[in-house]
């Protein structure tokens, strides 16, 4: 059973009543406990036990002690979520808008993007302007990876330093690149058009200047059969 507030560990909180941050760095020194805290500060909503452990490869039963650790020093909220139908609440667990910053994405990025992508779209902003703002960002993305990465790596790179979760398949023609995770599905379901061009302005535009390759596909959360991947193949493929 998940414990209450008043019982957090004393040794948690700092003088002001706020999360100990010495407290937060030792919780988070834990591996598994820092891929949730990520699997959390990307998600655009509350995740439950069993939506962390099968994200991560790992059984509920050990994901759980883990939560309540990280709950004990004021890393996470939890509340109950009763409108998953018939059964038991469940349980589900967000980044404590009282922790600590750590750098990492705070929650106010989704809220945020949620907001520009109305006035976007109440612009008249079309898929081909976002893409055309994606391909700006992404020459600018493509000048901070070291040099000795060949494109595909660099690429790789950068996609998981976004959140993507990205995994690359090598053959003999070209790297297929899978986004295992989109820091903004949410946002990307209700518009496609505007986040997914984004995106793939900013593959693009890696890609071009970046150099030594070019983009052969693009395939976007809408794509039937092979959503959320990119067709990347070297000059020397391609020739």
């Amino acid at each position: 059973m998940a414990r209450d507030p008043e019982n957090r560990d004393p040794s948690a909180v700092g003088g002001d009543d706020t999360p100990s941050r010495l407290a937060v760095l030792k919780a988070l020194g834990d591996n598994t406990r820092y891929a949730i805290y990520l699997e959390l500060a990307r998600s655009p909503k509350p995740l439950a036990t069993n939506d962390i452990a099968r994200s991560l490869g790992l059984h509920p039963n050990t994901v759980r002690p883990h939560l309540e650790r990280m709950r004990e020093v004021g890393l996470l909220d939890l509340r109950v979520d009763s409108r998953g139908g018939v059964g038991r609440p469940q349980h589900v667990f967000s980044l404590s808008p009282d922790a600590p910053s750590l750098g990492l994405e705070p929650p106010a990025y989704p809220w945020i993007a949620r907001m520009l992508l109305r006035v976007a779209s109440d612009a008249g902003v079309v898929a081909d302007d976002a893409r055309d703002a994606g391909h700006e960002q992404g020459r600018v993305d493509a000048q901070r990876t070291p040099r000795r990465l060949p494109c595909v790596d660099a690429l790789v790179a950068d996609l998981g330093t976004l959140g993507f979760d990205p995994e690359a398949v090598h053959d003999a023609e070209l790297a297929t690149i899978g986004f295992m995770h989109c820091p903004f599905r949410d946002l990307a379901e209700a518009n496609p058009g505007i986040v997914c061009g984004l995106h793939q302005g900013m593959v693009e535009g890696f890609v071009a200047a970046r150099g030594g390759a070019r983009v052969r596909e693009f395939r976007s959360l809408v794509h039937r059969s092979h959503p959320c991947q990119v067709d990347v193949e070297t000059l020397a493929m391609a020739r």
